[in-house]
């Protein structure tokens, strides 16, 4: 990009907008096989259910070889805090090894349609005080868990909102997708793999399913192995 996110790290809501337009350049070319060897965009540390230490994470992240990632813990950025911090150290520490970056990511519990559904927020300002109330380790209610305003709250700290493994809900994502869409949410998690397979791979029909609901309603396709366990190549 023109100009270095690091750069306007002094205009939270410059860095916000460059992070944003970053990951929506990684989206625009997501493929089936980009996770989990490039790109993951949905993890958990010990910071909510997961069992990854933030430092464990990054180093895992390293050695595998992606080239970006994102820590969606519920209702928290802790681990995501911490994992920066660490990241930083890494690349101080060894300049020429390659890091992957690190997207501010979140998953938050939301009500859409009646049914409890989880929408990840990524690339925000961490900061924001349009968020805070989603970020004290529990999940929200009332008001708050509908799933319109849990996404107008990451567009106003500048971040995109995405539909989490959309076919393992209540509803199907025939009936969840277009109402998302029309609440304002940027993508859906596509490649997703249901099974919890052996490697790591997206669920075939799932996947047409919901790729097909995406196009219509030109959303972002996302990737993520929903990590929980110590193994980001895989779900638990």
């Amino acid at each position: 990009m023109a100009v270095n996110i690091a750069q306007a790290s002094d205009s939270p809501q410059i860095a916000a907008q460059l992070q944003q337009q970053a990951l929506k350049q990684v989206w625009e070319n997501i493929q089936p096989d980009s996770c989990p060897y490039s790109y993951n965009f949905h993890m958990h540390t010990m910071y909510s259910d997961g069992q990854l230490k933030p430092k464990d994470l990054i180093d895992q992240a390293i050695a595998i070889g992606l080239k970006g990632l994102a820590i969606t813990d519920h209702h928290t950025i802790s681990g995501y805090q911490i994992a920066q911090d660490w990241l930083e150290h890494c690349q101080q520490e060894s300049p020429s090894t390659p890091v992957p970056h690190l997207w501010a990511g979140v998953e938050i519990t939301a009500d859409l349609l009646g049914t409890e559904v989880h929408i990840l927020g990524y690339a925000f300002d961490p900061e924001h005080p349009s968020l805070q109330s989603y970020l004290q380790g529990k999940a929200p209610q009332q008001s708050e868990a509908q799933a319109a305003a849990v996404i107008v709250a990451l567009h106003q700290a500048g971040g995109l909102a995405v539909l989490a493994h959309p076919q393992r809900y209540r509803r199907s994502a025939d009936e969840l997708i277009p109402v998302a869409a029309q609440l304002g949410i940027d993508g859906v998690e596509t490649y997703y793999a249901y099974n919890n397979p052996e490697p790591w791979q997206p669920s075939p029909n799932q996947t047409k399913q919901v790729k097909r609901l995406s196009a219509t309603f030109n959303l972002f396709n996302t990737c993520g192995t929903d990590t929980h366990g110590l193994n980001l190549l895989r779900r638990i």
